[in-house]
């Protein structure tokens, strides 16, 4: 199995390094420095992280992401990577996939589409819209539930899969390359070259949530 999340993790840091600290991104209001230490500390500062699940903690996540944000753009930059630590699961390349390549998928196209672009920016791999195509069948059903329409996600080439079942909205087709429908079950729809298709309140019902 190739280790397509370390190669998307480099690719990252790649593009991190080319466009500096302060380039908007997806995630908004984060610039890419505090994107990257976010990362940073999703990788092995689960002391931090679970300020983000735990409100009286918060205060010690956000003070954790500005000391990481505000480091030397190339110390920040390695650490990212640089990957998790030794004693996380993350280093078997089997798990790191499984962990982390949606993970880095988005968050490098945060960084590209960051001003607002639509469509891919640069060119994927056949393999890698293989692997992102796996891994969002196995976890669309539950990342859609909640919306207010059934859901079909059709990656051309590669499949179909009905997700969600009708309502009585109906049901929205989403049609698009494999890294495109990431991005859009993700509630990057706007940034993602993605057709929407059938009963206006299903298609509508869509758009809002995503």
């Amino acid at each position: 199995m190739t280790h397509l999340a370390a190669i998307e993790r480099q690719a990252l840091c790649d593009t991190l390094d080319r466009i500096g600290p302060t380039a908007p991104t997806l995630c908004d209001p984060w610039s890419t420095a505090e994107l990257a230490a976010h990362l940073v500390i999703r990788d092995g500062r689960p002391d931090l992280a679970v300020g983000g699940l735990i409100p009286p903690l918060a205060d010690r996540l956000e003070s954790g992401m500005n000391d990481y944000a505000t480091r030397e753009w190339a110390e920040l930059v390695h650490l990212v990577r640089s990957g998790p630590p030794a004693w996380s699961p993350a280093r078997v390349p089997v798990v790191d996939n499984l962990m982390n390549l949606t993970e880095f998928f988005i968050h490098h196209e945060d960084v590209l589409r960051g001003e607002g672009q639509v469509g891919p920016q640069r060119k994927i791999s056949p393999e890698l819209e293989s692997a992102l195509w796996g891994q969002l069948t196995k976890s669309a059903r539950l990342m859609l539930a909640k919306l207010d329409c059934g859901v079909v996600l059709v990656a051309p080439g590669h499949g179909r899969k009905a997700v969600k079942r009708p309502t009585e909205a109906g049901t929205a087709v989403l049609t698009g390359a494999p890294g495109e429908l990431v991005m859009a079950a993700f509630g990057r729809l706007r940034v993602a070259a993605v057709e929407v298709s059938g009963p206006e309140l299903a298609v509508s019902a869509a758009r809002a949530a995503l």
